[in-house]
Formats: structure tokens, C-alpha cells, sequence
């Protein structure tokens, strides 16, 4: 049985979209499932997916299906120790990724999220995901919380720069340009 600890709702800011998701307590850590639905430069996207978080806020494993651009979504990522696989075939180049990024929404954000310190930085990889393909590759990541719920966010391989906004439950509430939260 899932305890639900909060939910959240996002619209997206660069095209027509939108994005539900809850996280909840499961197995002595947590549970991302979300529902993405949105149009991109491929076409219309209706994804599910779930991620599952170990207690130390490092993800376990993530599953994301639905269909997107006319093409049938069904992936299954799995880490184990620094090892991962993509639906039982292993990717050695996400060797050392702590997490999964879905490109598709920040709702990943959270696990790296909930491991920032107070004060500081945090340096982490992601087995990031994006589609159409599916793309998969590692990315370095860097969080630094600059204020109260304000985190500078930089993403290495793409060279990306954002401050975005977080909420009591590590929830982002605003990444400028892109998406916007609407409540829980």
C-alpha cells in the first residue's frame, strides 16, 4: 500500500502540455507516477511513468509507456548498483548515473532535489532520457541552492542555465520557459 505525500500539476510553457504527478512513501522510500500529455516538434505525447526511489532519495528504477508521435512507449530502466539497463539490455555509458532525467518532465528533478544540502552544491549524473527514440545518454547535473526554495541548475553536456523554483516537498514550481506549476 502507497501513502500519497503530495501531489502536483504542471502546464508546460514552450508548447501545448501538461503534466500530473504524485509522490508517494513505497518499500522504504518513494514513488514518482506521473501522466505527461503534450505536443512537441515530433507530435502528440500521452506517457505514463513511475520511478522508484530508494530511501536515500536515489532512483531504483523507472518505467515510462504511452505512446508518443504515433509510436507505442514502453521502456523500463533499471539501476543496480552503478550498472543500468534499458528493458534488460545494459547501457555501461550511464555507468555511475544516480538517476533518471526525463526530458519530458521536471518531475525528476526531485530525487537530486531532496539530496541538496541546505547550504551548498550538489554534483550528480542522470541517465537522462528523451524522445523521440529513445534517446538515452549520461548528464552531469549541478544543483546549488542559492535562497529559501531558489536552486541554480546547470546541465553540463548541454551547456543549460536556469534558476528554478522548489516547494516545501522538493517539487519544482517554476523552470523559466518551460513549466509552470498549477497546484496540487
Amino acid at each position: 500500500m502507497t501513502e500519497t505525500i503530495a501531489t502536483i500539476h504542471w502546464r508546460a510553457l514552450d508548447r501545448d502540455g501538461e503534466d500530473k504527478c504524485r509522490l508517494a512513501h513505497l518499500d522504504g522510500g518513494y514513488m514518482l507516477v506521473g501522466h505527461a500529455r503534450f505536443r512537441d516538434g515530433a507530435g502528440w505525447a500521452a506517457l505514463d511513468y513511475v520511478v522508484r526511489i530508494d530511501g536515500g532519495w536515489l532512483t531504483r528504477s523507472a518505467d515510462v509507456t504511452g505512446i508518443h508521435a504515433g509510436t507505442d512507449i514502453a521502456l523500463r530502466l533499471e539501476r543496480e548498483g552503478d550498472d543500468w539497463t534499458l528493458n534488460g539490455d545494459p547501457q555501461p555509458e550511464l555507468s555511475g548515473c544516480e538517476d533518471v532525467d526525463f526530458a519530458f518532465t521536471p518531475a525528476t528533478n526531485l530525487m537530486p532535489l531532496h539530496r541538496l544540502p541546505e547550504v551548498g552544491k550538489l554534483d550528480t549524473r542522470a541517465a537522462w532520457l528523451r524522445l523521440p527514440g529513445p534517446q538515452l545518454s549520461p548528464l552531469d547535473q549541478s544543483y546549488r541552492r542559492e535562497r529559501g526554495q531558489l536552486v541554480a541548475y546547470h546541465a553540463e553536456q548541454t551547456g543549460f542555465d536556469t534558476h528554478l523554483v522548489t516547494d516545501v516537498h522538493g517539487f519544482v514550481t517554476s523552470y523559466p520557459g518551460l513549466w509552470e506549476a498549477n497546484g496540487g
